[in-house]
């Protein structure tokens, strides 16, 4: 791995929560190291409210979030990717594009809290939990070596994280 960026993608089916909290949540703790993207194989169009809403109240940025599929990032003129992780279970088990330069893959799978049937309370606790959950695979992503790390060790690493 080289000193530059690392790109990192994160997949989700519909690109609404949990693909979106991680995002926002590695571009801002990796501190300039990482540029985060999120994306769906089949996109809502739009980030869950209450994704939207957590985030906001965590300060983290928000103004370039939106719901997109992950077809932007399978094109030749495409931010080359270091690392794809998919975080939900829909999204592990579908066929993904073939992305640029080999990227380093992982399932970080995530219970969706979008999902999540009840009042506003037990979708915010659903959320929570969620961001909690990503934020600490962030940080173990973020405490790896990666500059001492040659790429099989490195993918084996990155698999032991979840």
């Amino acid at each position: 791995m080289n000193d530059q960026a690392y790109n990192v993608l994160f997949i989700c089916s519909r690109n609404s929560a949990r693909s979106i909290l991680a995002e926002a949540i590695l571009n801002k703790l990796g501190g300039g190291r990482f540029h985060a993207y999120s994306a769906g194989s089949q996109p809502s169009g739009e980030v869950h409210p209450t994704a939207m809403k957590m985030l906001q109240e965590n300060q983290y940025d928000v103004s370039e979030l939106r719901s997109k599929s992950w077809n932007e990032f399978a094109v030749a003129d495409a931010p080359e990717m270091d690392f794809v992780f998919t975080v939900c279970d829909q999204a592990a088990g579908e066929i993904c594009p073939s992305w640029i330069g080999q990227p380093i893959t992982a399932h970080w799978g995530f219970v969706d809290p979008a999902a999540v049937e009840g009042d506003e309370e037990a979708q915010r606790k659903a959320f929570t939990q969620t961001l909690g959950e990503i934020t600490h695979l962030v940080r173990s992503l973020l405490n790896l070596p990666l500059d001492k790390l040659d790429r099989a060790s490195l993918q084996n690493r990155v698999d032991t994280l979840k």
